[in-house]
Order: C-alpha cells, then structure tokens, then sequence
C-alpha cells in the first residue's frame, strides 16, 4: 500500500531511541523528509545514521528538549525557513516517574504536566498554523493505554497524559475543515530498550528469571506477547498517511487486547 507521504514534511520527537525511532524509520520508508530531535545528540547522530542507512533516504536532526519552549520554537522556526511548511507532527516524549499518589508531591505532577501535556500543546499550537496555510496535516500524538485504564503505579503518567488526550479531541474538532486530522495511538506494553533493560535488572536482582518478568507482564494480553516498536510505528505511519484521511479525534490503542473495555 502506498502511503502518498513522499516529500512530506515530517517531525518525530523523541526519536533518536525507542517508540520514537520506530517510528521515524517508519516514515523515513515512506520517502518522507524526516525530522527527528532528541535532548541528546550522540544518539541522535547514531540514530540518524541508522535510518539512513537502512532507508537511503536523509534524515535531519535538531537538539531539542520538548519541555523548553524556546528550543521548541527555534526548531519549528528552523524547520519552516527551510522547508516552507510542516505535513507531519509526531509528539512523543518519555513517561514520569513510576509511583502511587502517596510517593508525590506538587512539583512531580507540575513536571509530568510540563514533559507529557504542556509540550503536545505547545508542538501542536506551533504547528497546525503552518499547516492551516497547506489545508493538509497530520498530527498524531504517543499516549499510553493507561488514558483509557488507568495505571495503579503510574499516576503521574495517568494524569498528564489524560489531559493531553482531551486537549487533543478538542484540537482535532476545531481543525478538522482545515484538512488537518489530530489522533492519538496508546501504546500497551512493548518490548523496547527500556522494557529489555528493566527485564535484565529484575533478573540480576534474584528476584526471578527475564522469562519470569515478560510472563508476568503478558499474563493479561490475550495474545500473550508484547508488541514490538515496528508494529507501534507502522500504525503511526498509518494514521499519518492520504488513507486516513478520514479518522480524526481518535485514541487507538496497540496494545494486543489489553484494554478490556469496548471503546
């Protein structure tokens, strides 16, 4: 299936590991001219130069922390002088601490506000001026599954990202006569670096084997496995693509099953 995003213009934060990665080499594929930003820039480098290399198509790159706004519009700044417009936003950042509500304070949900809310709204009102000039984008945000079931450890996480998907419906109604669709994919559990990482640590801490943490985890996916950062990635690129023209305001979870209720 072709995705017609060739030569579309297109920015995936938090992209130089992870979910976020996947999903660049996913459109760097599609032959989109791909952007991607991270905080760090060794690993964006290598990042860059693996995508490259597995796609041929060239990949650019800014340092970027989505939480400052002053970087953030530097970059969208940078990005329309160049290229003259902007088809493809991809927020996605990296989740709060773990915890209950009796392990925070204040200032922890003010910073999980500020890393998974307060930056999708600051890319989105960045972008969808530039898009508005076009009547065409795309913007589609990483949440997690936990804003349609909440997460009994991940209250931080349960909160911002809660409020980002109702700032997000809202945005997708206003502009969806400008030809601009807005939605939102909520990751179940996947097997990325982070997960491979916490599976060897709770190995090397005695506390069972890497067999025993991946089963505790699929015990309630009904297809008893993990996702993968490709199958994340396709889906975005998806939503992102001519064919979906048509879907917008949505939260679609990939997840194997995990979400027991019917929306």
């Amino acid at each position: 299936m072709d995705l017609r995003i060739k030569d579309k213009i297109a920015i995936v934060t938090a992209a130089s590991q992870g979910l976020g990665k996947a999903v660049a080499l996913q459109l760097a594929g599609e032959r989109a001219k791909v952007i991607i930003c991270s905080r760090n820039k060794e690993e964006l480098k290598k990042a860059k130069t693996e995508i490259e290399n597995e796609t041929g198509n060239p990949v650019e790159y800014f340092v970027c922390d989505v939480t400052n706004e002053t970087q953030v519009l530097e970059m969208i700044e940078s990005i329309q002088k160049k290229f003259g417009r902007l088809d493809i936003l991809v927020c996605n950042a990296g989740g709060p601490p773990a915890g209950t509500t009796d392990d925070f304070g204040l200032d922890d949900y003010r910073k999980a506000l500020e890393l998974n809310l307060l930056s999708t709204i600051n890319l989105c009102n960045l972008s969808v001026p530039i898009m508005r000039k076009n009547k065409w984008g795309r913007i589609v945000v990483i949440t997690s599954i936990s804003v349609k079931q909440p997460i009994n450890t991940l209250v931080l996480s349960n909160t911002a990202r809660a409020g980002a998907t109702g700032f997000l419906k809202t945005l997708s109604n206003q502009i969806a006569a400008d030809g601009i669709t807005v939605n939102a994919v909520c990751p179940g559990y996947t097997k990325t670096q982070r997960v491979e990482n916490l599976a060897e640590a709770f190995a090397e801490s005695g506390k069972g084997s890497l067999q025993d943490f991946y089963a505790k985890l699929e015990i309630d996916i009904p297809m008893k496995r993990l996702g993968t950062s490709l199958e994340l990635g396709q889906t975005v690129a998806f939503l992102v693509s001519e064919g979906a023209g048509y879907i917008t305001g949505v939260s679609l979870q990939v997840d194997g099953g995990y979400i027991k209720g019917l929306f």
